[in-house]
C-alpha cells in the first residue's frame, strides 16, 4: 500500500496527547479521521513520538498507508481541509514502504520555554511556556554540561511505557536567551534539546532539573550524581507540559532516515 509521510504542526494545549484514546481527543485521533474520509476507509498512522497532553510540535512526524487509488489526491491540501484549526500539515510526500515515522528516526530536537518572571507574562506566550522565575544561566548551563553525551537516563524516565534500555545519547543542550518583546521585559529562555532518542517525559524532567540548577539549587555535581543514581525518585519534579514543543525529527538528507529497531528507539521513545 502507498505510504505517506506527515509533518505536522499542533498547538497541544486543547488535546489529550498525540496517541490515540477512548474518548477521541487526541492528535492521533483528528488526524486518523480525516486520512479516512479522504481515503474512504479506515486508515491508522504512527509517529515519531507520543507528546504528552499540552506538548506542541512544529515538527512532529507520522506515515500512513493510504490506498493507491488516492495517489493524485493533493493529500497536504486535503488533510488542512479536515482537521482541526489547532493541527497542520506541513508536509505530505511518497516514501517507500520501508519508511516508519519512529524507528528510521535519526534523532529529535525539542524546544522548551521559559519566562523568567513569576508576576507578569505576555498573554500571547502564556500557553507555551512556564514561568519559572528569575533563572542564572551560567549556573544553568554548568548543569547542562553533566547532562550531555551518552549516559543512562533512568532517574529522568517517568514510570508508563516499557523500554529496552534507558541509555541515549544526548547530543547537545542549547541555552538560548530570546531579545525582549518590549522595553522592560526578560527575554523568553528556549532549552533545546537534541538526541539520538527521548524516554518517557525525560525532556521535561530534565528541565526541572535545570531550572533547580538555575536557581542555584542543585550544584552541576548535584546534578551529576542525579544522573548516575539511575533512580527517579532522585530527580526533581517533571516541569509542566506547556512549555514543550517538538521541533524537529531528523531523518538525514534524504528525509528517510534509516531503520533503527534493534538500536535505540522504542515504544516509549517520546519526549
Amino acid at each position: 500500500m502507498p505510504r505517506l509521510k506527515l509533518t505536522l504542526a499542533y498547538v497541544g494545549t486543547t488535546f489529550e496527547g498525540w496517541q490515540s484514546q477512548p474518548g477521541g481527543n487526541t492528535v492521533q485521533d483528528a488526524l486518523e479521521a480525516a486520512l479516512a474520509k479522504i481515503a474512504d476507509e479506515p486508515v491508522r498512522c504512527r509517529s515519531a513520538g507520543r507528546t504528552d497532553a499540552g506538548v506542541h510540535a512544529i515538527g512532529q512526524t507520522a506515515h500512513a498507508g493510504v490506498p493507491g487509488r488516492r495517489r493524485d489526491v493533493d493529500w497536504r491540501l486535503a488533510l488542512n481541509s479536515l482537521l482541526p484549526s489547532a493541527i497542520s500539515v506541513l508536509e505530505a510526500r511518497w516514501v517507500p514502504e520501508t519508511f516508519h515515522a519512529q524507528y528510521s528516526a535519526l534523532g529529535k530536537t525539542y524546544a522548551y520555554s521559559l519566562w523568567p518572571e513569576r508576576s507578569f507574562c505576555l498573554p500571547q506566550r502564556q500557553p507555551f511556556l512556564w514561568k519559572c522565575g528569575p533563572l542564572d544561566l551560567s549556573l544553568l548551563r554548568a548543569a547542562a554540561g553533566e547532562l550531555t553525551g551518552r549516559h543512562d537516563f533512568a532517574s529522568f524516565m517517568n514510570l508508563g511505557t516499557p523500554v529496552a534500555h534507558t541509555v541515549r545519547d544526548l547530543r547537545s543542550i542549547e541555552v538560548a536567551e530570546l531579545p525582549p518583546a518590549a522595553p522592560g521585559l526578560p527575554g523568553e529562555i528556549v532549552l533545546r534539546f537534541t538526541a539520538d532518542g527521548f524516554l518517557k517525559q525525560m525532556v521535561r524532567n530534565l528541565v526541572g532539573c535545570l531550572v533547580l540548577a538555575g536557581k542555584g539549587k542543585l550544584s552541576p555535581e548535584d546534578v551529576r550524581m542525579i544522573r548516575m543514581a539511575q533512580n527517579r525518585a532522585r530527580a526533581p519534579e517533571t516541569a509542566p507540559p506547556q512549555g514543550l514543543c517538538l521541533e524537529r525529527v531528523d531523518y538525514g538528507e534524504d528525509g528517510l532516515g534509516q531503520d533503527r529497531r534493534q538500536r535505540v528507539c522504542g515504544p516509549g521513545d517520546d519526549g
